[in-house]
């Protein structure tokens, strides 16, 4: 049924914890796994030039964090022998990377966790698994707490 997953990790460990269910299930299914984790845009935005030099070191440890994610995916795919592709997006919408990924490498399923936040605190913080299910072409299977 499903041959294509894409997993999305933020490095928490949570997403964590999801993205070793999804390895898992994509194992038992037969089915190939795309990684993605999002990193902010870039903004230089200041009223003190200097702060530019200082923010670009904070871009490059964005990035290295992502790589890292991923690979601590990759590593779950590779021990159990699941094909695995990464993809780094940048955005500041993560839920939008989220399902253009998922349509632009073929995904069939995105798999995800769910911080289960409620009340005041996910009005506060919002929902990015709630904007993958609301825009979403494709099913979305979440990994609850």
């Amino acid at each position: 049924m499903f041959k294509h997953l894409l997993v999305p990790t933020d490095g928490s460990p949570l997403s964590e914890a999801a993205a070793a269910k999804a390895v898992r299930f994509a194992k038992e299914i037969g089915a190939r796994i795309t990684g993605l984790s999002v990193k902010p845009r870039f903004h230089p935005f200041t009223l003190r030039p200097e702060q530019v030099e200082d923010t670009r070191d904070d871009r490059w440890d964005v990035d290295l964090h992502a790589r890292d994610y991923l690979a601590a995916l990759e590593q779950h795919a590779k021990d159990a022998g699941v094909p695995f592709n990464g993809v780094v997006a940048t955005n500041d919408h993560p839920w939008e990377a989220i399902v253009e990924v998922a349509r632009s490498s073929g995904c069939d399923l995105v798999a995800m966790a769910s911080h289960g936040r409620t009340g005041i605190v996910s009005l506060i913080l919002g929902s990015q698994t709630q904007r993958v299910l609301a825009h979403s072409t494709i099913p979305v299977l979440i990994y609850r707490p």
